[in-house]
């Protein structure tokens, strides 16, 4: 029960500011949580003169006594006593005046956005699935590693990696040859930023049986799309022993788990955000607006998920009505498509209507680490779908064998001296392991309902976007 007796201080930045004959009322927030509290000011008690530097922006320190709030949109109240102006904000120079801003006006305005009631609201569930994640590992007994951010390998074999030098590039060292001489780098090899913390992750779970990765990852992909950032965070478990039938288990009990502390102790950002999505769509047809936010959560906790393999999606998909009749941008013609994000979303919201795990891709489509099955057409991959986003997390069973291993290497042209250490760990006691990567800003774009990956993350990092 509240106690309303006694006298306290509060301190926030202003939301709004509106007077009348002997009262004025200020809206105040310090980032705690989606509601301001209301200030109420006697006129008679402060002068208005005393108010005059108070706007939209400015932070204050208000004392007073927290009552029963008489009017209505919030419960309490604060009788005004006293207050000071800490930092005033000019109205005339302050670009967040309380009126409807565009995302892309305030990715301009990064560093203030977190003012925002909706950036706010995506900073605290931001933080709250950071913990979660954390939370979930470590109490089934993982271990967090730290893999490094700076790699001489290329983890997933596509390129499209940052290089990290020191050398002058207003001088490069060249080799007799002519190319460059990385001996005189830093490290005496290139260097990148790392992709994927998942072969790091692997070494440890070979000794620690079940680790997880936390981290910075990093793609030099030219790509300014809604989906895509240069600099993002991947969560990459890795469990020895475990087969792909253990890491569908994990994958499906790791979303369940973070969907419902989500659910439970982030309930009004998450209204706040349905409310939000549903007045961004209330000019869309029917058929084009999102299922509604907390229904779609809920969806994803109520629906056990179904697990079927990518030869059956293929059947499922080729027969299907949007490919008969031409609907889909990317039709189906047979096996060995790879499945875009309409394909996987039709199995989800339309055929199957419940969250989808794809296992045994072929083994063209996927990476040189992936455990081959006995057909040697596919591999053990897995691939869990979600409504409104398609993939959601990507992962397979490991190859553990190392001549198997060898050869894929060999076949998909992945060099060898700088892989010798990922080889040998198949020399060694090898086991059969299995693991998975979630896009820690692929899962805020579900939680959140937001439409652009650059609105999930402080500081968006984007082709020709390194402000901030």
């Amino acid at each position: 029960m509240q106690d309303y007796e006694k006298e306290i201080v509060v301190k926030g930045w202003v939301r709004t500011k509106r007077s009348s004959k002997n009262v004025a009322f200020i809206a105040l927030n310090d980032g705690s949580t989606i509601h301001n509290l209301q200030l109420v000011i006697d006129l008679e008690k402060i002068p208005e003169s005393a108010l005059a530097g108070i706007h939209t922006g400015a932070s204050l320190s208000a004392k007073g006594m927290l009552l029963p709030s008489s009017g209505s949109g919030q419960a309490v109240e604060l009788a005004v006593d006293g207050i000071e102006l800490l930092g005033a904000a000019n109205p005339d120079e302050y670009p967040l005046q309380p009126k409807k801003h565009s995302l892309e006006f305030l990715r301009e305005k990064a560093h203030l956005r977190f003012r925002t009631n909706t950036f706010g609201a995506i900073t605290r569930l931001r933080h709250a699935m950071t913990f979660a994640i954390h939370k979930f590992f470590n109490d089934r007994g993982f271990y967090n590693i730290h893999a490094p951010i700076i790699t001489g390998s290329d983890a997933e074999g596509a390129g499209e990696m940052f290089q990290v030098t020191t050398l002058n590039l207003d001088s490069i060292p060249r080799t007799p040859e002519g190319s460059i001489d990385f001996s005189k780098d830093f490290f005496g090899k290139a260097a990148n930023l790392t992709v994927s913390g998942q072969l790091e992750a692997e070494l440890a779970a070979l000794a620690l049986s079940k680790v997880y990765t936390f981290g910075p990852t990093f793609r030099a992909e030219n790509s300014n799309t809604s989906r895509h950032l240069a600099e993002f965070w991947m969560i990459e478990p890795e469990v020895a022993f475990n087969d792909i039938h253990d890491n569908m288990d994990l994958a499906e009990d790791m979303l369940r788990y973070v969907i419902s502390y989500a659910i439970e102790h982030c309930y009004d950002d998450l209204v706040f955000m349905a409310r939000r999505l549903e007045e961004e769509e209330k000019n869309k047809k029917d058929e084009e607006k999102s299922m509604e936010l907390i229904a779609k959560l809920k969806f994803v906790l109520e629906n056990p998920f179904e697990r079927i393999s990518y030869t059956e999606a293929i059947d499922i998909l080729r027969n299907s009505q949007p490919n008969r009749k031409g609907k889909f941008q990317y039709p189906i013609q047979g096996w060995g498509a790879d499945l875009q994000s309409e394909h996987e979303r039709y199995l989800v919201e339309k055929h199957f209507k419940k969250p989808v795990i794809l296992t045994d891709y072929p083994k063209e489509i996927k990476a040189f680490y992936m455990k081959q099955n006995d057909d040697g057409k596919t591999v053990r991959a897995m691939d869990v779908l979600f409504p409104g986003i398609g993939e959601i997390i990507g992962g397979s069973q490991r190859e553990e064998v190392y001549e198997k291993l060898l050869q894929r290497m060999h076949e998909m042209h992945i060099p060898m001296e700088s892989m010798w250490w990922y080889l040998e760990t198949r020399k060694f006691g090898t086991v059969p392991h299995a693991g998975f990567g979630l896009g820690f800003e692929r899962l805020m774009l579900f939680i959140t309902g937001m439409g652009n990956i650059r609105d999930v993350i402080p500081f968006p990092r984007t082709p020709l976007n390194l402000e901030f």
